[in-house]
């Protein structure tokens, strides 16, 4: 008797195989690394303090610099406050937080870092400023060290060359909280050298997380694949979608937030920052309303950080709409909230593919469940189109394009897989 396999426990191993299979680089050697004694992180904000405490963790030592001591010092208070919190939580005995505080030092030159075997930049996401710090680091750092950006979009090859060693440059984008979540997306220039790329997989081992490789573009795979479900749900509220439905259709398909809770919990000033012309955030932001943080945010939050609706959010979401000449027409339908939102994802994630920023469809998988909380049971996106079957998938964009505009279109790489799907 054959034994029936349901769906979720098909997507479930079909993602432990893509985990493991992620490691595997074609044309890079995992096992010519290069050695990593010590590590200096650039920067002591949220992100760059994440990646010290990564890196304590995975035993390595870690020098942090910053540009004043004011900076230095909070990144000091942020690494003590999380060493204190994970005795007291049980996550660490007091032995093991004194070995971690032992083993990170502080800095205000660059200069420290000169015999650093990797140097993880986590500064502003401005271009200018990035290239000046690599054009310090090219000056003070020792020889064969490797040089690496956290940046989240920007081209990791244009931040090269403001060195005289592109090949030892690479991006190493980690996630926020960068202590805690396992994604680490290993972005490769063209001139970068396969060691490099095969280092990059080994600290990702090293400090528990997984490595997946992606090419340069704006927001590699990540963040270029979510940006489109980020812009549907912005669109839908202002056609007067209320907030709360467009979030509950993400919970209902297995996300741990929706949209609108995710931008709360990351920080409307924060998130809202490149935005240009009125925006519902920007508005949000100028009353007060700065997230969870402030506990209020797109929605209000008591003691216990559960969402509650606020009358005055969705008088704000409709001033900015007419604001903007957005004609009323709310969704109604979860299946097709969720439809709008995701299929985009689908189209994106597929054309990332045909471009060769991702090696295969089982890494676009792997970054979605690890960096945004795809829930596993469904596969990832690619996995979770596949079987719902490419042709549908197509056939819904198009209706999809027809009444929202171009955005929809079927990139050349889904059509393709349709068309393969249907031979």
């Amino acid at each position: 008797m054959t034994e029936t396999i349901s769906p979720q426990s098909a997507a479930q191993q079909a993602y432990l195989l893509a985990e493991r299979e992620a490691a595997n680089v074609p044309g890079v050697p995992m096992d010519r690394v290069r050695p990593l004694q010590s590590v200096g992180v650039i920067g002591a904000g949220t992100m760059g303090t994440g990646i010290a405490l990564a890196l304590l963790a995975g035993g390595l030592p870690v020098t942090i610099v910053e540009r004043s001591e004011a900076q230095l010092e909070r990144g000091r208070g942020l690494i003590e406050k999380s060493l204190e919190g994970s005795v007291k939580r049980g996550r660490l005995t007091a032995e093991e937080a004194a070995a971690r505080r032992s083993a990170v030092s502080y800095a205000l030159d660059f200069t420290a870092l000169g015999e650093a075997d990797l140097v993880i930049e986590a500064v502003f996401e401005d271009m200018a400023v990035k290239q000046a710090v690599f054009a310090e680091l090219d000056r003070v750092v020792k020889p064969g060290a490797i040089l690496a950006s956290n940046t989240s979009f920007l081209d990791v090859a244009e931040i090269a060359r403001a060195t005289s060693r592109p090949q030892d440059v690479i991006g190493l984008h980690f996630f926020s909280p960068a202590n805690v979540m396992r994604l680490i997306e290993i972005v490769r220039p063209a001139r970068t050298a396969p060691d490099v790329v095969a280092t990059g997989f080994a600290l990702a081992r090293r400090l528990g997380k997984v490595g997946v490789l992606s090419g340069v573009c704006d927001g590699f795979i990540a963040n270029r694949m979510m940006l489109p479900r980020a812009l549907q749900a912005e669109a839908m509220a202002l056609e007067g979608t209320p907030i709360a439905a467009i979030d509950q259709a993400l919970a209902d398909f297995g996300f741990a937030m929706g949209h609108f809770q995710m931008m709360d919990l990351a920080g409307l000033d924060v998130v809202s920052g490149g935005q240009t012309g009125r925006s519902v955030m920007g508005d949000l932001v100028a009353m007060g309303r700065l997230g969870q943080k402030s506990g209020a945010g797109f929605y209000d939050y008591g003691e216990d950080r559960k969402p509650i609706m606020n009358a005055s959010v969705t008088q704000t979401i409709a001033e900015v709409a007419a604001h903007k000449g957005i004609a009323q027409a709310p969704t109604t339908d979860p299946a097709a909230i969720r439809d709008r939102l995701l299929l985009p994802v689908v189209n994106e994630a597929a054309r990332i593919l045909g471009e060769g920023i991702a090696l295969r469809s089982s890494d676009i998988d792997v970054v979605a469940i690890l960096g945004y909380n795809w829930p596993v049971d469904c596969g990832g996106p690619m996995h979770w189109a596949q079987a719902r079957g490419w042709g549908e998938v197509v056939a819904r964009l198009k209706a999809l394009e027809a009444a929202h505009g171009p955005a929809f279109a079927p990139s050349a790489h889904l059509l393709a897989l349709a068309e393969a799907e249907a031979a």
